[in-house]
């Protein structure tokens, strides 16, 4: 069976991207076109350019469209709006400062573990003085 180039260009438009996601939750990620009101966001005007081509944001979740097409739910922070993007629109950027979040999240959830049981420990050691 052949196909025109009209639908050939179907075809491959529906297939899966990649098996596993390319970019992961909490990613940083740049746009690599422009995202233009489809006329879909009632707050712009049709074809108004609602995310620049360069704006960096976060991956905040990870989907599919018709069960055959990723779509990437990203957070572009300077825009303050989440908008979802195919893979080959994205590129990943490494954090330039080298600071990362998450690393520094479970340090303090640790310490902060660590300060209550110390508490728990000395009320339960004042208790037992007490009796």
């Amino acid at each position: 069976m052949e196909f025109t180039p009209a639908q050939a260009n179907q075809i491959s438009a529906s297939t899966k991207d990649e098996i596993l996601p390319v970019f992961h939750l909490g990613q940083r990620v740049r746009i690599t076109k422009p995202i233009k009101n489809d006329g879909s966001n009632p707050f712009h005007e049709p074809n108004a350019v609602l995310v620049p081509t360069g704006a960096e944001g976060y991956v905040k979740f990870i989907g599919d469209w018709l069960q055959v097409i990723r779509i990437y739910e990203v957070h572009f922070i300077e825009e303050g709006d989440t908008y979802g993007c195919r893979e080959a629109e994205l590129e990943a950027i490494d954090d330039v400062d080298g600071y990362d979040e998450i690393a520094e999240e479970l340090r303090w959830i640790r310490e902060h573990n660590a300060e209550k049981e110390a508490k728990k420990a000395l009320n339960l050691q004042s208790q037992r003085e007490g009796e």
